[in-house]
């Protein structure tokens, strides 16, 4: 099991919490609320190792469209990367972005 952790520049702040996706095979969870800070913390903690380098490009592509100023928690459970995509998409339509 991997924990990785990013940080991108934020620039929207937001004011509510999302929810969205279950742990389960091939799927994971995002749970998103207002930063503190102003800059965007994305928390991974997935069951396949090694894979940090694909973490890091789907997120670089979120974050160069996305500047919420967001706190992301990701319990993934061997999604694919359109998969997480999709999910950090359908947080922020519930999250009102």
């Amino acid at each position: 099991m991997d924990v990785l952790n990013f940080t991108y520049p934020g620039e929207t702040r937001v004011s509510h919490r999302a929810h969205v996706g279950v742990v389960g095979s091939g799927d994971l969870e995002i749970l998103l609320e207002p930063s503190p800070d102003g800059a965007a913390h994305v928390r991974v903690r997935t069951s396949v190792d090694g894979y940090a380098p694909i973490w890091r490009k789907v997120l670089d592509r979120f974050f160069s469209r996305y500047k919420g100023c967001v706190s992301i928690e990701i319990n993934d459970f061997g999604a694919t990367p359109g998969m997480v995509m999709l999910r950090l998409q359908q947080a922020v339509e519930e999250q009102g972005q």
